[in-house]
Order: C-alpha cells, then structure tokens, then sequence
C-alpha cells in the first residue's frame, strides 16, 4: 500500500503592528464539528497519482476555497508527515483574499456510521486568517512544523 501524500499551499500577510496572519481551513464533517485545537489545517488535498505535487497544491487551493490563489512566488516549506500516515508537502504564498468569499468542496461518508446513509459535508466548513502564534495553537501538530518555516522575520 502506498503512503498518500496530499500536497498544500499556506497563504500569509503581514499584519498591523508587524505580525504575520496565515490561512488555515477548519476541518468539516461531523468529527471535526465541536473541535478547535488540533481542528485546523493547510488548505491541502490528495495528489492524483503521477500528478507534479505544485500543481496538485495549486488545484486543491482552488478547490477547497473555490477562491484563486493569491498572486506571487510559491516558496517551498517542504515535507511533514502526520500521525495518520500520510505526508503533507506545502509551499508558502504572501497575498491576501476574502475567506468570507469562499465557497467550500464537500465530500460524502455515511453518517451516523452504520446507518447506509451517505450525507454531504464541507471538506472546510470556514477558513479565517488567524495570528501566527494562533494558528500554531489550532493546526494539526505535524503541520505545525510548516508554519515554523514560513519566510518571515518573526516566525
């Protein structure tokens, strides 16, 4: 079985008074409804097999949010893996966007579990530009190590 890997783009700004703000998406469904900490993530998505990773990141971004991705140069954050398993490989992009604006994907499982219903749910169900030191506390652990790459002075 091969390991997946999932491929992800993490939006930053400057903020007023010199800090930085990232991107990050709440997790959707029904596990992820009353969670916070540990909730968030790269706005990220499985790459198809034989699919070049940037591209897959610069897919799932749009697919996710159904926002395009801020213009400027990808800057790479490399690779972590998750407890789960699966890696994540990300790049970086300073821009700015309207999270308000975005329009999520969604995906089906059956739920309640056991029951032969498949529902639909937000793969994100919202987006938010959080404070660095926030969205260190909120992001998946294995994905905290991207945000501690990011190219800025103060990370």
């Amino acid at each position: 079985m091969v390991a997946k890997r999932s491929a992800g783009i993490v939006p930053f700004r400057r903020a007023d008074g010199g800090g930085v703000d990232v991107l990050l998406g709440h997790m959707g469904g029904p596990f992820w409804a009353r969670k916070d900490a540990g909730a968030w993530t790269v706005v990220k998505g499985e790459c198809e097999p034989g699919e070049d990773e940037l591209d897959a990141a610069r897919r799932e971004f749009t697919e996710e949010l159904g926002l395009p991705l801020p213009a400027g140069p990808l800057l790479p954050l490399g690779e972590v893996k998750q407890s789960g398993g699966k890696t994540v490989v990300a790049w970086a992009v300073e821009g700015d966007l309207d999270p308000a604006r975005a329009v999520f994907g969604t995906f089906s499982m059956e739920w309640p579990r056991g029951s032969g219903v498949l529902r639909e749910f937000p793969e994100l169900d919202r987006a938010a530009w959080l404070p660095l030191a926030e969205a260190r506390e909120k992001v998946v652990a294995a994905q905290r190590a991207l945000l501690d790459r990011l190219p800025v002075a103060d990370a």
